[in-house]
């Protein structure tokens, strides 16, 4: 089922988690830079630890008490109960007062990534733990509320991905650079401008804005800087937060001047393994994330380029959630089921190291009937205005 609003988290997949891990209670330690923590409590709190408990009586947040009258405004839990140093020890003290306070835990369930200390403190407290990764699952349908929260931020990544690319279409040729407002256009200049477009626009770029010029379009995270030439691929990836913590996913590729032969061909390859997955994800929801990824690999291959563990092709997962994390399950690497409610991307990619890379990515919602594209943002290799 899903939950009824943002601010509701499905609570109740984590107690079918506890039963089939024949454990009493849930305890999560971390800070403001946890977003799965952060999903749980919808609280908006410091860099500083915090926890929160989930036992079969209640749930609770044991927040920073500086920070309490936020926490009880914030959370959608049951109770909310303050530690008085901001520190993990005062956390985890909470978390434990919390569970002695409950009759009948012995076992308790924690995320596998709980640090070491975490865990022996609470095995010194007389806990016997049970690690999962299995948490995170509870966050892949999407509520009607999240869902439109994702429609927002992808709505401001898709207005930053336009002043991005009139930015390109302004920009004049001199000799082998691109020249816009006078100096030249570099990763670095583009990526500043975006990313004030997306502030202006209430979304935080998260260090997310990837932008490659030529030869690092194929480093697929690349943020550092390069000059933006004439007749090469500029590889343009948007990951903002928008203001409600949800992410949004867009990735577009330009080549401003006149496009060699091999980035036509390429453009023109990844288009068609695009317009394949999205195709694909008619079929959801009876079909899985793998699948997609077959569908859109043996289009790749079909065009004569190679996938897998190569120098020279596509060589990266063509699919994956986006919530609170910019990644998050299903990824298309496992046989995960699409079902209605999930929020993944399409992002087939061709890249040369010498040459660079073509990316497409569109961000899509399964719905019971198949899927709704929730970008509406065209594909041209050729930069110009836009209006959206």
């Amino acid at each position: 089922m899903l939950p009824a609003d943002q601010s509701t988290p499905n609570y109740e997949y984590i107690v079918d988690q506890l039963d089939k891990r024949n454990a009493d209670a849930y305890v999560h330690i971390g800070d403001n830079q946890d977003q799965l923590l952060w999903y749980l409590t919808q609280f908006n709190g410091p860099d500083r630890d915090y926890a929160f408990v989930l036992t079969n009586t209640e749930t609770t947040l044991c927040a920073p008490a500086l920070f309490s009258e936020q926490a009880e405004r914030e959370f959608p839990g049951d109770t909310v109960t303050t530690t008085k140093n901001n520190n993990r020890a005062s956390a985890a003290q909470r978390s434990i007062t919390v569970l002695k306070n409950t009759n009948e835990i012995s076992r308790v369930l924690i995320p596998d990534s709980t640090s070491y200390w975490v865990y022996s403190e609470l095995e010194k407290a007389g806990y016997t733990t049970v690690t999962t990764s299995n948490i995170e699952k509870m966050k892949m349908q999407k509520s009607p509320a999240e869902i439109e929260n994702i429609r927002k931020t992808e709505l401001i990544a898709q207005k930053a991905m336009q002043y991005a690319e009139t930015i390109l279409a302004n920009a004049t040729i001199l000799e082998d650079k691109l020249i816009w407002k006078c100096k030249p256009l570099t990763t670095k200049r583009l990526r500043r401008e975006i990313n004030v477009k997306l502030a202006r626009n209430g979304a935080n770029d998260a260090g997310n804005t990837v932008i490659g010029a030529g030869e690092s379009c194929a480093d697929l995270h690349f943020n550092g800087e390069d000059n933006i030439r004439p007749d090469e691929t500029v590889l343009i990836d948007l990951g903002p937060r928008g203001p409600s913590g949800y992410f949004g996913d867009i990735t577009r590729t330009f080549v401003p001047g006149s496009p060699p032969e091999w980035e036509q061909d390429v453009y023109a390859t990844v288009q068609k393994a695009l317009q394949a997955g999205l195709e694909q994800l008619n079929d959801a929801p009876s079909i899985t994330g793998s699948d997609v990824h077959t569908k859109i690999v043996e289009v790749i291959e079909a065009n004569g380029y190679k996938t897998g563990d190569v120098d020279v092709g596509l060589y990266h997962g063509t699919g994956h959630g986006v919530g609170t994390s910019l990644h998050e399950p299903p990824f298309f690497s496992r046989d995960t089921v699409l079902e209605p409610g999930h929020v993944v991307t399409i992002e087939p990619g061709i890249y040369d190291p010498d040459r660079g890379g073509v990316r497409l990515e569109d961000l899509v919602l399964i719905t019971k009937d198949g899927a709704e594209n929730l970008v509406d943002y065209p594909c041209s290799s050729m930069p110009c205005e836009r209006s959206i």
